[in-house]
């Protein structure tokens, strides 16, 4: 019998996908997915070699633990569409150790017939340390009876779902950022550079002989806006 398929109507903000925790890696499943995938980076399969490069044994690639989340994620969205799945490596996996994949429901809108869930990924060895985090987008039928209607040409059930979403983005003033960037590390850094770059060609436009002492990461930036202004 089918697993019953997942549809939209169903999901909220902040559910938990159910836990995933594969069995202890060891170096006959490192040596399996070298085969499997043609990674035959020593470092991985070659005790002796990982250790001459200063490592205390050989460690799973970061792909196979992506493998393992992407397990989750296909576990959990049966019948959706996987549209965005992208992670970032945070700790090494080594033989012994014991991965366990989480997720939540982050995010949900819809409009146009068309319906998302964004999803929040993250992996933790037997210790609770993270050694993965990430995130994928499905895309999923409103309902049973919306599958019904596409699978069979007629026009998708719509449904305008304003976006839900855990992370509360309120208006507050500049200092909250800075605030906020220890607890949330990934986020801060991406809305750093956009504000540097539209900071600084204001700070080339004012003063040329500021703009050279500002942060020395971004003098590359404020070359070309000197430039310009010398013009």
């Amino acid at each position: 019998m089918p697993a019953r398929k997942l549809y939209f109507e169903s999901i909220r903000v902040g559910d938990e996908l159910p836990a995933l925790a594969k069995a202890p890696v060891d170096r006959v499943q490192l040596s399996r997915y070298a085969g499997a995938s043609g990674d035959y980076n020593p470092v991985h399969v070659d005790e002796l070699y990982a250790k001459s490069v200063g490592m205390p044994s050989v460690y799973a690639p970061g792909m196979l633990v992506m493998g393992m989340l992407g397990q989750l994620i296909s576990d959990w969205a049966r019948g959706g569409q996987l549209r965005r799945y992208n992670v970032r490596f945070i700790k090494m996996v080594w033989p012994g150790d014991t991965v366990v994949c989480k997720g939540r429901v982050s995010d949900r809108h819809g409009s146009g017939g068309r319906y998302f869930v964004e999803i929040d990924l993250w992996a933790e060895n037997q210790k609770g340390e993270l050694v993965m985090k990430g995130g994928s987008q499905i895309q999923l039928f409103y309902s049973l009876e919306d599958e019904n209607r596409q699978r069979s040409g007629q026009s998708p059930i719509v449904v305008e779902v304003p976006r839900e979403s855990l992370v509360v983005q309120a208006p507050q003033a500049a200092t909250s950022e800075a605030a906020s960037s220890p607890s949330v590390p990934s986020a801060p850094e991406e809305e750093a550079d956009e504000d540097e770059d539209s900071d600084e060609p204001r700070t080339g436009a004012s003063s040329k002989k500021t703009a050279p002492r500002e942060k020395p990461a971004a003098k590359t930036a404020s070359l070309p806006a000197a430039k310009k202004a010398k013009k």
